[in-house]
């Protein structure tokens, strides 16, 4: 048989105690490492592996082991470095989706997770190889491998018998098996990032005595900001650098060391990755240039540069990074070019941009706010925001967490890391590029290919924040770290001024919140008229913004404590504008850890009009969380077997015929009305394997009717059509180019004549080379929308639905969520477009059947997820009446070469 190996199965991947390794198929040539493994297994181990002692592999075994086909032998390696760490294999039993499987990982490295990720991988290759079941016999004194088998997720059962235990395992997904892969991926990748941030000790490489030179600029930093380690300056021709001892090389220095900080030209990292890697460092920081933002040969030299860092166990942060820092007075950690940072708070901040980091550095410290860690990404190569998430998500210093985003590397691993932690803890996102979607050079991420209307919704559905600007970011975030979320939308204002009372009264209007009559105290109140206003307000807000704006000195200090008193006693969130204060005022502070500001301090705005959106932003974000997001419900009249069949007799068909499968192309919206331009918000670019078709018989899988259409080239041939399918009729421009444009439908037909007539018409209107078809007309009233779904390459399977009439598509009315959907997560979509109010009764139309189109959505999402081969699918139009729905239309776009969709499979890093 001809070997053909499955590099798809190659992954780098993080262990549970952060450290990385890289996993792959075995190969012949694999046989001296096998046996350098096999030399440094304990004799427990290889009596637990062979059930009896085996001093040595013979080279027959060797062979055996090292050589298989990767169908019915496969065996996958974890290796760090040149040396091989574990291995794991299945071996095809007669029954023919079964396997036996076995694990062998080497001691010192056995309790790092190796086993679990192993197991993963190997699951999702015996899935394709056609298994569905592994079946292992285990020493009953192997008690730690027994229970691995039991935790893995998977329905496993066990029986003895010959003196071992022979357990099987169900290799079916499970809800609990999903979960025990999620909780993993959360812990490793949260422990590798705590072990950049907390280093004992830091080396930098490249520190030289160049004042203003990057290495001794984070050198001094790291010094200035008194770290709790000792600091190693690696130089090759000085003894000291900022009066402290240099060393030659990385391998020089006599201790250990845990972060290494990279600052020497580019075309000299790669040895000095090396070099960390064999000393044992744990994290690279990257500060150096010179990598993919400089083109091909520095993006090809960036990618050396994570394989060989993660071949060795490293994560690395950057390269062209600013840097990380972490306030915690125990670790006192400044690994940044930023000489001033904050003081210690409760935010978290990631920031990809480095320049642009500095200057958010400098922001935050001028507002009088504090951090706990910062991360600048640079290029990205490997440590993203969705590290940091899984991090920030349990680390018990950090309340808010603040993204500065310019592209996404992996979206719906991000929405799902989100949505779970945004239930924790409040994130605060200003995402770039949104006009144009564009990524600057280097990033290791792609440009997404959805509408920055959709990646709001997303973020939305998320329960992230997304704001408009580094303001906003910050005017948000100052309310979440040190103020309550409120109850509900109502406001109280209570002002020293009439004038700025009302500027906040109008914006808590036009940002949908519920403002009470303000409290106008005049020009001198002071604490006295404050604690008597905020006193009689008390149980009708829940929240208050003060404004306190004397235009002669007053006593702001008893104002001030006022404030602080009412926000502690009520637990509702009070916001200031203070004397035209911009941040975290001292009089407004409750001493926190240090001096900086503590929980219960009041933020304070320029204007009142910043106070009120940050406030609005904080609302919605508080209603998201007390909204329940349910699971996707079981549904009736799914076969998910038999769609997956039609995709494939439908790919065999096209390829067979080579051509695509005539499609049936949607027409107009029914409703008297011509509907506009065909909206083109998302594209898929063609792949060569994508062909067009009738979604007729695949949507039928999942208990939606399409109704039946037909061309027609004549009027006998119309009049039979309706004849056939029933009248009255409808006649239209079938061409998906025509078909929206004004005047191509012909409606109401009840008689032959009719029929005739409109043929004739729209034959002579649009000219013989548009197709003309008939269908039965559905009833009527009834509001025309549109349902859809895209593969995005990033996000994977996306929702969308919008209505169909003429403004709607003209304005891109449309709503975005992540399939699959929870009926939640239905009803929301629907109520998301401008024009929903035209499916409740309103402007005149009647009242429709919501809860029929929302069932539609959730079955159309779960055909999104479900069906990789499905690239994108439209319906339209769908028309929506008071009693039902009826689908007028469906067109798919299928493939044939589909790659692993994003945030799928066992664990892997990017």
């Amino acid at each position: 048989m001809e070997l053909h190996y499955p590099a798809h199965w190659e992954a780098d991947v993080v262990l549970a105690d952060g450290g990385t390794a890289h996993l792959r198929p075995i190969r012949p040539e694999d046989a001296d490492i096998l046996r350098g493994f096999y030399s440094r297994l304990s004799d427990q181990s290889i009596y637990f592996r062979f059930f009896g002692p085996r001093p040595r592999l013979s080279d027959r075994e060797v062979a055996r082991f090292t050589t298989v086909d990767y169908v019915n032998r496969v065996a996958l390696i974890a290796t760090l470095g040149t040396e091989m760490l574990a291995v794991v294999r299945f071996d095809r039993l007669e029954q023919q989706d079964s396997a036996e499987v076995a694990f062998l990982v080497e001691d010192a490295h056995q309790g790092r997770g190796v086993a679990s990720v192993l197991m993963e991988h190997l699951r999702a290759a015996a899935r394709e190889r056609g298994i569905k079941r592994f079946i292992a016999d285990v020493l009953p004194s192997n008690t730690r491998m027994m229970a691995f088998f039991r935790n893995a997720g998977y329905t496993a059962q066990s029986q003895f018998e010959d003196g071992v235990v022979r357990m099987t395992l169900d290799l079916a997904t499970t809800e609990t098996s999903r979960e025990v892969t999620m909780a993993r991926e959360h812990r490793a990748e949260a422990r590798s990032i705590e072990r950049l941030l907390t280093p004992a000790s830091v080396v930098v490489v490249g520190a030289g005595r160049e004042a203003g030179g990057i290495g001794q600029t984070v050198l001094r930093n790291l010094l200035g900001a008194d770290f709790n380690g000792p600091v190693y300056p690696v130089h090759r021709e000085v003894r000291a650098v900022a009066g402290v001892r240099a060393y030659k090389s990385v391998s020089a220095i006599d201790g250990d060391v845990d972060l290494a900080v990279v600052a020497v030209p580019a075309d000299a990292v790669l040895d000095v990755v090396k070099e960390c890697a064999e000393k044992g460092v744990k994290g690279l920081v990257v500060v150096s240039s010179g990598f993919g933002e400089t083109g091909l040969e520095g993006r090809a030299r960036q990618d050396e540069l994570v394989r060989i860092a993660r071949a060795y166990g490293l994560r690395v942060v950057g390269p062209n990074c600013l840097g990380i820092a972490n306030t915690d007075p125990a670790v006192r950690l400044n690994a940044t070019l930023a000489a001033r940072l904050p003081g210690r708070g409760r935010v978290g901040f990631f920031s990809q941009s480095g320049a642009l980091g500095t200057a958010l550095l400098q922001r935050v410290a001028q507002r009088g706010m504090g951090i706990s860690t910062f991360v600048s990404a640079g290029n990205r190569a490997d440590v993203s925001g969705n590290d940091l998430l899984q991090y920030w998500e349990e680390d018990p210093a950090t309340d808010v967490i603040l993204l500065y985003l310019e592209s996404l590397g992996n979206p719906r691993k991000f929405a799902r890391l989100a949505r779970r932690t945004s239930r924790k803890k409040p994130i605060v996102v200003v995402k770039s590029g949104g006009a144009t979607q564009g990524v600057p050079v280097g990033h290791a991420a792609p440009v997404l290919g959805l509408p920055d209307t959709a990646l709001t919704a997303l973020f939305e559905q998320a329960g992230v924040i997304r704001v408009d600007d580094l303001a906003q970011l910050f005017d948000v975030a100052q309310l979440l770290a040190y103020q309550p979320l409120p109850a509900g939308p109502r406001v109280g204002v209570v002002s020293n001024s009439d004038a700025m009372a009302l500027l906040a009264v109008d914006a808590c209007v036009a940002a949908g919140l519920e403002p009470c009559p303000p409290a106008n105290l005049g020009a001198r109140a002071g604490a006295r008229e404050y604690r008597e206003a905020l006193a009689a307000m008390d149980c009708e807000v829940d929240a208050v913004v003060a404004i306190y704006m004397p235009p002669v000195p007053g006593n702001a200090a008893e104002v001030a404590a006022e404030l602080v008193r009412v926000a502690r006693e009520t637990g509702k969130p009070v916001l200031a504008t203070f004397e035209g204060h911009l941040g975290m005022p001292p009089e407004l502070r409750v001493p926190g850890q240090g001096g900086d500001p503590g929980k219960g301090a009041i933020p304070s705005y320029a204007a009142a009009e910043e106070a009120v959106r940050a406030l609005a932003h904080v609302v919605r974000h508080a209603r998201w969380r007390r909204t329940p997001h349910g699971t996707p419900p079981e549904i009736e009249g799914v076969d998910t077997t038999a769609a997956r069949a039609v995709v494939e007799r439908m790919l065999a068909s096209a390829e067979a015929g080579r051509h695509p499968v005539e499609p049936v192309e949607p027409g107009p919206a029914e409703t008297g009305s011509a509907a506009g331009e065909e909206r083109d918000t998302w594209e898929v670019p063609p792949s060569g394997g994508e062909i067009e078709v009738d979604a007729t018989e695949l949507l039928a899988c999942y208990g939606l009717e399409v109704w039946a259409s037909e061309p027609v080239a004549s009027p006998d041939e119309a009049v039979a059509a309706a004849e056939k399918l029933g009248r009255p009729a409808v006649v239209r421009a079938a061409d998906p180019e025509v078909s929206h444009r004004a005047g191509t439908v012909r409606l109401g037909l009840s008689d032959p004549d009719g029929v005739r007539r409109a043929y004739e018409d729209l034959a002579a209107r649009l000219g013989p080379e548009v197709t003309l078809s008939v269908q039965r007309m559905a009833p009527q009233p009834a509001v025309p929308t549109v349902v859809r779904f895209v593969d995005d390459p990033d996000f994977g399977a996306v929702v969308s639905f919008g209505l169909g009439e003429i403004t709607a598509r003209l304005l891109g009315d449309e709503a975005f969520r992540l399939a699959p959907l929870t009926a939640e997560d239905a009803a929301a979509l629907v109520r998301s477009v401008r024009t929903a109010p035209l499916l409740f009764g309103e402007y005149g139309y009647p009242p429709v059947a919501v809860e029929a189109l929302e069932d539609l959505l959730i079955r159309v999402g779960r055909l999104a997820d479900e069906l990789s081969g499905v690239a994108r699918l439209d319906l339209d139009p769908i028309l929506v009446g008071e009693s039902g729905v009826s689908v007028l239309g469906a067109r798919a776009l299928i493939r044939d070469t589909v790659g692993p969709r994003p945030d799928r499979g066992p664990r892997r890093l990017r």
